[in-house]
């Protein structure tokens, strides 16, 4: 039988891979993946799993796919916390720096100075004080936690000078429930009042792209990114010059599809469909 490897196009050694409605809906294999990941590692392609999911560490990440039956670790793994503390690292070492997140990524978030922000609401802060003020908001991804009270306590930071950092821009993602928001949505609302833009560090940023082709030692030009969500995984992947696939799981509508601002290089039904695409026996 012909090898994946001995017929791919071009000079693809690696795949960059999105989690989330990719391999898994709320952690649960969809049909298919665990195969055609296993088939991937034994062609040779290196694989890196790049996601925006804050909701849990690498560590947590990995954890749960090996249970569902996907061989990765942790060093498999780039979340965008991980390149949320990367990017605070170089750009603004040692700020004092608050969370608004679902989830306890603070592993992840290694070597970020975090502080509670009830200990420094905005209606107790002394504006001659810069201590009791952060210098960083950081916001990861929509929960519980995303209620008046702190949306309105990182306003209060936003307009005393602090920085604006995301973790993402999703504004969405599927669960076994469907669809469910994400904090993107409640990212467009700060920007707007704190009359600031949020700094990305996740996808679709570029900085996030050429991280993940780092870990792999391999150029944009000798890799593919697999992603549900056209906008931020393949048509971000596409600018970076990755080329694109897109599947149609996950958050994937017939709707943003058509709506898009690019066309995907590449749809497949699912990435059980990826294997016989870089055969080129899957139709395009």
């Amino acid at each position: 039988m012909e090898s994946v490897r001995e017929s791919v196009r071009g000079s693809v050694r690696a795949v960059l891979i999105d989690i989330d409605g990719v391999l898994t809906v709320s952690w649960e294999p969809l049909p298919g993946a665990v195969e055609a990941l296993r088939e991937l590692r034994e062609a040779g392609f290196g694989v890196a799993l790049v996601t925006n999911t804050t909701s849990r560490t690498r560590a947590s990440i990995a954890g749960t796919l090996r249970e569902a039956g996907f061989a990765v670790d942790a060093d498999d793994i780039l979340t965008a916390p991980v390149a949320t503390a990367a990017h605070l690292a170089e750009q603004c070492p040692g700020a004092r720096c608050v969370l608004l997140n679902s989830g306890d990524i603070r592993e992840d978030l290694d070597g970020v100075a975090l502080f509670d922000p009830a200990d420094a609401a905005p209606e107790a802060v002394d504006p001659d004080d810069a201590e009791s003020v952060p210098d960083v908001v950081i916001v990861g991804g929509a929960g519980p936690e995303f209620d008046y009270d702190a949306l309105n306590r990182a306003f209060g930071y936003l307009q005393r000078g602090a920085r604006l950092v995301a973790v993402h821009r999703n504004l969405y993602w599927r669960t076994d429930a469907g669809l469910q928001l994400d904090s993107g949505a409640f990212l467009v609302g700060l920007e707007q009042a704190a009359r600031t833009e949020a700094e990305v560090t996740g996808k679709p940023s570029a900085a996030f792209f050429e991280a993940g082709l780092a870990r792999l030692g391999v150029g944009a030009g000798e890799a593919v990114m697999v992603g549900d969500d056209i906008e931020s995984d393949v048509l971000a992947a596409q600018r970076a010059g990755i080329t694109g696939v897109l599947v149609k799981t996950g958050k994937y509508l017939p709707e943003t599809h058509r709506d898009a601002s690019g066309t995907p290089d590449h749809v497949i039904e699912s990435f059980a469909d990826l294997p016989g695409l870089l055969r080129g026996s899957a139709e395009e």
